[in-house]
């Protein structure tokens, strides 16, 4: 099943970047072993993680993903579907900011979130997530190596923001955060 959605993002000409075979199972172990059942993804691109992680859900659970992309977020539903998923993940189109404003007024809090879309705004996604955390959630982001650039002196714009997010990350008072070098790097932070 996972294999074709790999086929389905080409097939649409969706930019094929997806979180490596290895973060996917990480992801799902992740999210087992913390016995969530509120897990908010930011990014669904074609619904790979998505996978991942909605089937380690118990029967309570439920995935909630952020997608700005009306085309792709279709894409990820319908793979979704294909996987026997479809009853415990809802997508929310639109700027993840909104939507997660959305979500702080509505007063829903999450036990899980994984952060993998536009990297400018990795620490506004953060912050917004800890706005909606329960305590001891976890917080998984991807691509925080950034191929590796975010240790060079001088860095693309991308890696830039990587680096500063990664700062910020490990200087914030309210979490706890490693970087598994894994796939393109994986930050897991916990929530105190």
């Amino acid at each position: 099943m996972l294999q074709d959605v790999h086929k389905t993002i080409l097939e649409h000409h969706m930019p094929n970047i997806s979180v490596s075979k290895e973060t996917g199972k990480l992801l799902h172990l992740l999210v087992k072993l913390s016995k969530a059942e509120r897990v908010l993804e930011i990014g669904a691109l074609g619904g790979y993680s998505g996978i991942w992680m909605a089937s380690a859900l118990n029967d309570k659970g439920t995935l909630t993903s952020l997608e700005i992309n009306k085309n792709f977020a279709d894409v990820a539903l319908k793979n979704i579907e294909k996987a026997g998923l479809k009853d415990k993940v809802t997508y929310e189109i639109g700027p993840a900011l909104d939507s997660l404003h959305k979500l702080k007024t509505s007063n829903k809090l999450f036990d899980f979130f994984f952060i993998d879309a536009d990297k400018e705004n990795y620490i506004a996604y953060v912050d917004a997530c800890l706005a909606i955390a329960k305590k001891g959630a976890i917080i998984a982001v991807d691509n925080v190596l950034w191929k590796g650039e975010v240790v060079k002196e001088v860095r693309s714009e991308k890696a830039n923001a990587m680096h500063g997010f990664n700062q910020y990350c490990a200087t914030h008072p309210n979490l706890q955060s490693l970087i598994v070098p894994i796939g393109d790097g994986l930050m897991i932070s916990i929530v105190n």
